[in-house]
């Protein structure tokens, strides 16, 4: 049985390392050969550039939804400007995957903590900690890792993949994503924001 002492110490680490997500948590999504089926349908789903749009049954959904999450947000980016259009692109790039919007939000937090320049010390780039090799893989060489759009597109494709490989796991498909298969600090700090900070009780579609 854990004293509250224990207890105590596992919350401190926890404020900590999402506090610095890149500094504690180094890691890198690993190159893996892809069947040419796979990756042909990863390169179409990249290159499909639809206008982006909010997927809500209605536009109070909408609303509500963009001003609790902007509200969350807020401590992390001052304009508002900003934390709008990161989160209409975060809902329609994280939907138009087949994802919830909020594991998103959760995986941007533990990730980059919103900053939208963040460079791991293993290279990976932007919101969702996309490592470069993506780009030629299932890109383009000259693709934008540093684009808000096209961050949020790889990050949400390739998390998407990670989860069709390991049958809707979440924890091993994080455990990809990250590069960290097997450990479990990473994916449980994302499942931990996902069920916590950014959970969401009314409609996200």
């Amino acid at each position: 049985m854990k004293g509250p002492g224990v207890a105590l110490l596992s919350r401190a680490v926890l404020v900590a390392a999402l506090a610095s997500p890149v500094a504690v948590l180094a890691g890198a999504q690993q190159y893996e050969p892809l069947a040419d089926s796979v990756r042909a349908r990863l390169s179409a789903a990249i290159a499909d550039k639809a206008v982006p749009s909010l997927r809500f049954k209605s536009a109070e959904d909408a609303r509500r939804w963009l001003e609790s999450m902007q509200a969350r947000l807020e401590t992390r980016i001052a304009d508002r400007k900003q934390r709008l259009e990161l989160l209409r692109t975060v809902h329609y790039e994280a939907t138009r995957a087949g994802l919830d919007p909020q594991l998103v939000l959760g995986l941007l937090e533990v990730e980059s903590g919103f900053r939208k320049y963040a460079v791991s010390a293993a290279g990976a780039r932007g919101y969702m900690q996309v490592m470069p090799f993506w780009t030629k893989l299932i890109g383009r060489r000259s693709d934008n890792l540093f684009h808000l759009r096209t961050n949020l597109r790889y990050g949400c494709v390739i998390l998407r993949h990670y989860l069709d490989v390991e049958k809707g796991d979440y924890s091993r498909a994080l455990g990809r994503y990250n590069g960290s298969l097997g450990k479990p600090e990473y994916p449980n700090l994302v499942l931990g924001a996902w069920r916590g900070k950014w959970k969401y009780d009314g409609p996200t579609a």
